[in-house]
């Protein structure tokens, strides 16, 4: 898990991008989300949790099934956010029709994260968030998943979202492109991009090869 890169610029697009390659219709990529230990070691990875929050999550798993159903809600929510990112990233105008049944699973979860959820009070530490997502530790990841989704989906702006070409030999793996001109096309230049350059200087080589005189 150490190793997994963290590049969808959004913790939503980062769980969409715990399967590789992330290919439509497909669901045999290489899973990086196999047991709750993968999940809760993900989860500090991305900065969901902290240290502290994510003891008390280690805890509230440690002697019941809580981590297994954390992780089932985790799994859910992360294909319905796929399917509706998908259809925005296909078809901004038709994502509402065609990704219906995922909203209506992202709703879901985020309803019941707002119900363990509460508002503080003002506090003197300026950058704290007002709204403490998630009571319950062992659905604290699902929750704050749910509603870091929802957030994504309030504030996206579609020509922001992009994919790793899988046509061009890319993973799949789906970005915010937030550089200044918008031409960002990899997931990350150092993996699938610099793989990508590697196979066009290769083939050029060997065309270049084939075409000299024998």
């Amino acid at each position: 898990m150490s190793d997994l890169a963290v590049v969808g610029g959004a913790v939503a697009l980062d769980l969409v991008n715990t399967v590789e390659p992330r290919i439509p219709g497909r669901n045999d990529g290489n899973e990086h989300l196999r047991s709750p230990d993968d999940l809760l070691a993900w989860a500090l990875r991305v900065n969901l949790l902290d240290p502290a929050e994510a003891e008390r999550v280690r805890t509230a798993w440690a002697s019941t099934d809580h981590g297994a159903r954390a992780l089932a809600a985790t799994l859910e929510l992360r294909e319905a956010t796929y399917a509706v990112m998908l259809a925005v990233l296909n078809s901004p105008d038709q994502a509402e029709g065609v990704a219906e049944r995922a909203l209506e699973v992202v709703t879901g979860h985020w309803t019941e994260a707002i119900s363990r959820s509460s508002l503080t009070l003002l506090r003197p530490e300026p950058t704290r968030d007002r709204l403490q997502v998630g009571s319950d530790p062992a659905l604290l990841i699902p929750d704050r998943l749910g509603h870091a989704v929802v957030e994504l989906l309030r504030t996206l702006d579609a020509g922001d979202l992009k994919a790793c070409p899988l046509d061009e030999g890319g993973c799949g793996w789906l970005f915010l492109d937030q550089s200044k001109n918008g031409s960002r096309r990899w997931c990350s230049m150092a993996d699938c991009g610099a793989r990508a350059k590697a196979r066009r200087l290769t083939n050029r080589r060997r065309a270049a090869r084939r075409a000299e005189p024998q």
